[in-house]
């Protein structure tokens, strides 16, 4: 569901929650029932969380110029199998 801006001349501005790609250019105002045109707005990116930025901007970077990976990391080495199938896979 994407959240679309409405404006309204006698009330002012309204959301509506849609399915993405199915909002009319105009639409009832839910108080006054006057018509209202739909107001194109820059997406609500900027209130997602550091986590999420942090990943998102990794993600970024990787696009352009990504980590290669050569051996495996000495934590995940030390690591052993929890099931034991896993144990019996062929290893490098």
């Amino acid at each position: 569901m994407a959240t679309y801006e409405y404006s309204c001349n006698r009330c002012g501005s309204f959301d509506v929650q849609l399915p993405i790609g199915t909002a009319p250019a105009e639409r009832d105002c839910p108080q006054c029932s006057n018509t209202a045109r739909r107001v194109y707005s820059s997406p609500a990116t900027a209130f997602r969380s550091p986590a999420v930025a942090g990943l998102r901007e990794q993600e970024e970077k990787s696009r352009e110029n990504p980590a290669v990976v050569t051996r495996v990391p000495p934590e995940a080495a030390a690591r052993r199998p929890v099931h034991p199938a896993v144990a019996r896979l062929p290893r490098p």
